[in-house]
């Protein structure tokens, strides 16, 4: 067989031209596929079952089980292509047990009343504004912040957003998501369409040069990393003692939504989950209606036993 490097480079032109998976994935596989070349380099032939089996130990012990299930998921793909090609007499995975028990954790989510503060206290500085440069920074703060909070968009989504892609006529949003998905969602709210409209005016020529809707001082597109720390920013000058992250605003959205008694497969779409079970854990989160069954539901409300 040629080289492991050989093949990987094959591997990801194929997964680049013919399956079009997202740069980042793209990106990861690599990283993945790297860290396996370097491990296996001890071993004889990097597609023996043996291999794998000890590679995945490795990596129980080096990782935390989402790592884990990703590394695995990337090599597993990469084998898969091999077997597709028919360069392999055996898939090293075909007989392989890589189950394991991975712990649910609940997403984070952001009291109701938490985004009011952070919110007021966005709008707040902009009203203080001592500079036009403030005052602009300000502007887009508050359009990203309302768009995140407004469509549950996630935060990569956003960050690559083109001027095309929002409707103000129409209010509406073309998001291109996970997998290279598309979902249309309506901006349903005034002061998040205002806050659009004044950041497009103020942005406009910035936007232009740039090419994507959100822009930095550089009239660069703005970062993920640009947004975290805007966020953590204001959430100190909010007084708020949780860590907060963009993702968080998603989970709120949808956490607040389910309390509102909105279809969950309604919550499936704005989200752009392809499975509903991803978004069925949001059910596990909402603490206001299983509270409200409890003290005004429970039948023992309606016995008269120790009266």
């Amino acid at each position: 067989m040629n080289s492991f490097n050989y093949y990987v480079t094959e591997y990801l032109e194929y997964c680049e031209c013919r399956k079009r998976l997202d740069p980042k994935t793209i990106k990861a596989y690599r990283i993945d596929l790297k860290q396996y070349e370097n491990y296996q380099k001890a071993y004889l032939e990097f597609y023996s079952k043996d291999t794998v089996d000890r590679y995945i130990t490795h990596l129980h012990k080096e990782y935390q089980p989402k790592t884990v299930k990703r590394k695995i998921a990337a090599l597993k793909t990469f084998f898969h292509y091999l077997e597709y090609k028919e360069l392999l007499e055996e898939n090293p995975f075909s007989k392989l047990d890589i189950r394991f028990r991975e712990a649910k954790l609940l997403p984070k989510t952001i009291p109701f009343h938490s985004i009011q503060t952070f919110l007021a206290t966005l709008y707040n500085q902009k009203e203080k504004a001592a500079s036009e440069h403030q005052l602009r920074c300000c502007i887009r703060d508050i359009a990203v912040i309302e768009l995140l909070f407004a469509t549950g968009i996630r935060i990569s989504e956003l960050c690559s957003l083109k001027p095309t892609d929002i409707d103000f006529e129409n209010k509406s949003i073309l998001i291109y998501g996970k997998g290279a998905k598309e979902r249309i969602l309506q901006i349903g709210n005034p002061k998040v369409l205002s806050a659009l409209l004044l950041y497009q005016r103020a942005f406009q020529n910035d936007i232009e040069i740039c090419g994507y809707f959100f822009v930095n001082r550089l009239k660069q597109r703005l970062s993920d990393q640009s947004v975290r720390f805007m966020i953590n920013r204001y959430a100190r000058l909010a007084n708020i003692p949780q860590h907060l992250t963009p993702h968080m605003f998603r989970h709120s959205l949808a956490t607040l939504l389910l309390e509102q008694d909105v279809d969950i497969r309604y919550i499936q779409r704005i989200l752009g989950h392809s499975s509903i079970s991803t978004t069925e854990i949001y059910t596990h989160v909402s603490n206001v209606k299983q509270k409200d069954i409890l003290f005004n539901k429970h039948p023992r409300n309606f016995m008269l036993a120790g009266e």
